[in-house]
């Protein structure tokens, strides 16, 4: 048998916990910002309520002696209210003052009900002051209600003091609970805000790292291709007053080492590029099989350079192989920099178990003095070497015969 009867679309509960959270943060919010204001409130609220008390005798109803007379009453009501204004800057010695009102006020029987303004101190202490402090401040509000009890013997004591005690006790720890739950939200807030900052520091670090890469990538790139194109030029005007053909040939080797260095370079400009294409190359990624291109680039720039592989490489990692590509190049252009005529450069690649070594020697000049602002070659050769934990020695060879010396080992990766 179905039930024919028709469902509505279900209601989602009354957020009454999002409405109390809602309201309670806006009168957070007037408390930040006047805090003077919501003081002068809440006390003229107590205040006004017991001069209704003592003006229409409602007092008389609960009191032990309805004979104390009516300036005192009204004593008794101001000062167990109208301290509560300074209860954040001083609030033991408001509760002193409520206390000492309190203890009048049980002593001769009134029991005015402005008396209970004590626990709001009492929250205001468990709030904001030490543990210490509210364990003085609950002992101290007990004095008024031994008192009380010393005086206007009612029943049996406990009667008269535990359900004080229970009340004191539960202010209390509503106190500490909201005061736990304030220290927890702004932890949370102090933890969001390190952790933004953190983030903003991880990403000025990311784009320096990226910088400092692309920097390292544009100075290989550049200070290679350049040093073949001055050399082929040089040998490009010394060839054309005897053989025309060979400076037509310098001039086409010229042409085609721009082109690949205006390739690499907008393959490495894709990087920094907000939109790119998703076929795009991110990076410039050459390989140790670009080794014999490199060579024959610089053999054809006028430096003979001899190139021996020995052993069989193991399947190295982008970075590796880029990491010996770029030393091998900037090794090079040192040598076309800076090791004068008739010299002559030798690259040996040995792959072993302990990793690759990487030995460029040429028969230059040994001692070069760097030019001023020089020595980034060899910095972006030694950060390249210590991405992969290598080793990197540069210098010059023992004379004679001279000459220049770039070795590099990077470790081979242990197995997993």
């Amino acid at each position: 048998m179905t039930d024919d009867r028709t469902q509505g679309p279900e209601r989602a509960p009354f957020p009454l916990t999002a409405y109390v959270q809602r309201l309670t943060e806006r009168v957070r919010a007037f408390d930040r910002r006047r805090p003077l204001g919501w003081d002068l409130v809440l006390t003229g609220f107590f205040v006004i309520a017991a001069l209704v008390d003592y003006t229409g005798g409602g007092w008389r109803n609960i009191a032990h002696n309805t004979d104390v007379p009516g300036p005192l009453v009204l004593c008794l009501s101001l000062a167990l209210t109208v301290p509560l204004l300074w209860r954040r800057t001083r609030p033991m010695t408001v509760l002193a003052v409520m206390v000492a009102a309190g203890a009048v006020n049980s002593w001769t029987g009134a029991l005015l009900q402005a008396a209970l303004v004590q626990l709001i101190v009492v929250f205001n202490v468990a709030l904001r002051r030490p543990p210490k402090l509210l364990a003085a401040a609950c002992a101290l509000t007990l004095v008024p209600v031994v008192v009380g009890v010393v005086r206007y013997p009612k029943g049996s004591w406990d009667q008269q003091i535990v359900p004080q005690v229970w009340a004191i006790t539960l202010v209390a720890l509503l106190g500490i609970a909201v005061r736990s739950r304030q220290e927890y939200t702004s932890s949370l807030v102090e933890r969001a805000r390190r952790l933004e900052v953190e983030r903003d520091q991880q990403a000025r670090l990311a784009a320096a790292a990226e910088r400092t890469r692309i920097a390292r990538e544009m100075h290989d790139i550049i200070g290679h291709n350049l040093s073949v194109i001055t050399g082929l030029a040089d040998g490009g005007s010394y060839a054309a007053a005897r053989n025309p053909e060979r400076a037509g040939q310098a001039l086409e080797a010229i042409a085609t080492t721009s082109r690949q260095a205006l390739a690499e370079l907008r393959r490495l400009l894709d990087v920094l590029r907000e939109e790119a294409t998703p076929t795009a190359e991110l990076a410039p990624q050459p390989a140790l099989t670009d080794l014999d291109r490199l060579v024959d680039g610089v053999r054809a720039a006028g430096l003979p350079v001899r190139l021996a592989l020995r052993g069989h490489p193991d399947s190295l990692a982008p970075g590796k192989e880029l990491t010996v590509y770029r030393v091998v190049q900037e090794a090079l252009t040192n040598t076309l920099k800076h090791a004068g005529p008739g010299a002559a450069a030798a690259v040996d690649v040995t792959y072993g178990d302990d990793g690759v070594r990487v030995s460029v020697t040429d028969t230059g000049l040994g001692g070069r003095a760097p030019e001023p602002g020089a020595g980034r070659g060899l910095t972006g050769m030694r950060e390249r070497t210590s991405l992969y934990d290598g080793t990197l020695e540069a210098g010059p060879l023992p004379t004679p015969p001279g000459g220049w010396r770039v070795h590099l080992h990077l470790p081979k990766e242990p197995s997993p």
